[in-house]
């Protein structure tokens, strides 16, 4: 075993069952509230021919877990299963009152939810009073009444005392164990749905230890040999040639959530459910479309907003002609610039203004939002981050009073939240070899709770540094540490701090490891986090 990778898992304190999960480890379904309870009423539903209707959500957790969840009832000898999703734009979260009309006019005698449900208890009520069961499958936290349905299945629920940090879709997949365990889809068929398990609780932003590093770990597997026509024409348009974390975050994710929040989420669901090369071949390349649209935006917006200038305050609040549905990747990407909480709005109706909120560290964003009630139309979410709607009139008093609050606070030091977390320090690079490469495979998928290894070499000599990119934006280095071996490492979009180290200067740099292969040659590199001159004598 290579030394680093030694070193890591004792730092970590991982061992023989983290990197080789045993399947069968996995928790009985059984064990989540009223999961009986549900597999009875499925088993109901078969046995009577029932038409069912599946009630999702927009992300990619919820359209992963409607599909999951309709393969998984279709598996069990349900015909008729249909899905429905909400439209970011005029239902936003939770079931929408049109299900009502929906599930009465298609004859619905079943109504199954994944991702969402919990808070919607006058719906499942009046689902109910029009001889309509409801069963709730969810993952977000329970009021403390909980709807009249046949069945909560919710791992926040109180009285369950195991993992409860699955994503909606893992949830979906216990549904789908339970229906195994009663006989009703054949052994061994539920792990065909693991390659949208694994997505949608990466996506999702899960933590990947216990019950979720099982599923992760063998969703990867599957998603490398996935059946889905959709998924493998959706790799090949994205150029997509290894099965990662990375690819599913940064590549698959964004592609799927683009439907969405530019246009509709049943272009990712018809995706996903397609049998037709040739649709999926046109919705792939529908998907890449808006997933460039979405970047434009995204790229313009912040642009924009740094022309403006974003002032001193502690909180910025960035108002303009956005996309609806890109306005929390856009706060986002301003938390990750600025080191600030960030709201971005935009006008969606005349002198009316809505919005989304990120933050981090010790400003808990829906508490903020909370003292701004008089000032607002409405809005919600959690510590990190939030929805929100105003009156563009508002707007001035809005910008002071959240920053009042801010202030009111004084927090101290919470850049600290934003900094690499650094796994282990270095000073030599011998042991960061293509053998380390495929050892740190073994921790796949990364994630939250399991995030990608970050070294950091100290003491280190740039022996060689240019400028790449079409505008010099990049920046790539050779740095050698003690002893002869030296490792190549790229910056991308460098800020100008980075581009001011030259060759022979001392430096600290935090990198990450990434493989490189070129004619069939693989390496290794780094790539750079944060780089600080190391002034010592």
């Amino acid at each position: 075993m290579n030394k680093i990778f030694e070193q890591l898992l004792e730092k970590r304190g991982l061992g023989e069952d983290f990197l080789h999960p045993v399947y069968e480890k996995l928790e009985d379904p059984f064990l989540l509230p009223d999961m009986d309870k549900a597999i009875s009423r499925i088993e109901l539903a078969v046995s009577r021919g029932e038409k069912v209707l599946i009630y999702g959500d927009y992300d990619v957790d919820g359209v992963t877990a409607s599909t999951v969840m309709k393969d998984a009832l279709m598996l069990a000898g349900i015909k008729n299963v249909e899905i429905m999703l909400p439209n970011r734009f005029i239902d936003g979260y939770g079931m929408s009152k049109k299900i009502i009309k929906r599930a009465i006019d298609n004859g619905i005698s079943l109504v199954v939810t994944v991702d969402c449900g919990s808070s919607n208890a006058e719906i499942v009520d009046e689902l109910n009073k029009n001889g309509i069961d409801v069963v709730v499958t969810d993952h977000h936290e329970c009021p403390e009444v909980l709807p009249n349905a046949i069945a909560v299945v919710n791992p926040k629920r109180p009285e369950y005392t195991g993992f409860s940090n699955m994503a909606g879709v893992g949830v979906a997949f216990k549904v789908a164990q339970g229906l195994v365990f009663k006989g009703l889809i054949p052994e061994g068929q539920e792990k065909w749905l693991l390659d949208l398990v694994v997505l949608g609780t990466i996506c999702d932003s899960m933590p990947l230890l216990k019950e979720n590093r099982i599923l992760g770990y063998y969703g990867m597997k599957v998603l490398a040999k996935t059946r889905r026509a959709g998924l493998t024409q959706l790799m090949k348009t994205a150029s997509i040639k290894k099965i990662d974390s990375g690819s599913i975050g940064f590549q698959i994710g964004p592609r799927l959530n683009a439907a969405g929040r530019i246009k509709s989420p049943e272009v990712a669901l018809e995706l996903l459910n397609t049998k037709s090369g040739a649709e999926a071949a046109k919705l792939a390349y529908e998907l890449e479309g808006l997933n460039g649209e979405r970047k434009r935006v995204q790229v313009g917006a912040v642009k924009e907003i740094a022309e403006r200038g974003i002032g001193d305050e502690k909180v910025i609040v960035a108002c303009g002609d956005w996309h609806e549905g890109v306005l929390g990747i856009i706060a986002g990407r301003l938390v990750e610039e600025y080191g600030r909480p960030a709201f971005v709005l935009s006008e969606v109706e005349e002198g009316i203004l809505k919005g989304s909120g990120r933050s981090f560290g010790d400003f808990n964003i829906k508490m903020a939002l909370d003292n701004c009630r008089d000032l607002i139309i409405g809005g919600g979410g959690h510590a990190e981050a939030c929805g929100v709607k105003l009156e563009k009139k508002n707007l001035v008093a809005f910008i002071e009073k959240i920053n009042d609050y801010y202030r009111s606070l004084k927090l101290v030091d919470q850049e600290k939240y934003l900094k690499q977390k650094v796994d282990l320090t270095v000073r030599r690079l011998d042991d960061f070899t293509i053998d380390l490469i495929d050892e740190l495979k073994l921790l796949e998928p990364f994630g939250d709770g399991n995030s990608e290894p970050v070294f950091k070499l100290e003491n280190a000599t740039i022996t060689e540094r240019k400028r790449m990119g079409a505008e010099g934006q990049h920046l790539a280095l050779v740095v050698k540490g003690e002893g002869d071996r030296a490792l190549k490492m790229l910056a991308f979009s460098a800020s100008e701090k980075w581009m001011s180290f030259m060759e022979d200067d001392n430096v600290d740099v935090t990198f990450r490891l990434v493989e490189n292969e070129w004619n069939g040659v693989r390496s290794v590199e780094g790539q750079v986090l944060e780089i600080v001159g190391n002034y010592a004598e």
